[in-house]
């Protein structure tokens, strides 16, 4: 026998050892670059979409919630907060047949009508406009969005008034 062709391997031990250690030596290797190559922050090229705050902005319209205290004073919001929130959305574009913001043309003929007409038509809805008493903003909310549209497109109404409380309605219960 030459020495060339003898085996490293004398003992079963050996055998045993060069087994195991084929074995566990490329799963040690594959384990160690599946971490390396997943540990790595990955994001696009020039994009932060994966960031906490961009994860925030993009639900923040489905998941905000508030609580609002029934019994709490009611705090009106301004015709133009009122605008930006409900009517913006179709008056600025002029969607749906929507008159546009300041085109005295088309509010011309609405503005004859009267406010009250245009309130009305604010809070039962018309046409593609879908009826807005009742919802969000209370009708004087509304009737402020409707002076500032009709006063934009010509118009020359005051805001509405708010109402008085009810006598008694803020009067603490007597015992």
């Amino acid at each position: 026998m030459s020495a060339e062709h003898e085996s490293f391997i004398k003992t079963p031990r050996q055998l045993i050892t060069v087994v195991v250690l084929a074995f566990v030596v490329p799963v040690l290797i594959i384990i160690l670059l599946v971490t390396y190559v997943t540990s790595a922050k990955r994001t696009g090229a020039g994009t932060e979409g994966m960031t906490p705050e961009a994860i925030e902005a993009r639900i923040r319209p489905v998941a905000r919630f508030e609580f609002k205290d029934a019994s709490g004073p009611k705090v009106l919001r301004s015709g133009d907060e009122v605008y930006k929130a409900q009517c913006g959305a179709c008056h600025e574009t002029g969607a749906a047949g929507a008159p546009k913001t300041g085109d005295a043309a088309a509010w011309g003929p609405r503005i004859k009508a009267g406010y009250e007409a245009l309130l009305g038509a604010a809070l039962k809805g018309k046409n593609a406009m879908p009826a807005q008493g009742g919802g969000e903003f209370s009708e004087v909310e509304i009737g402020r969005a409707v002076v500032l549209l009709a006063n934009k497109g010509g118009a020359k109404f005051d805001e509405p008034k708010v109402p008085a409380p009810a006598a008694g309605a803020d009067a603490p219960a007597k015992p």
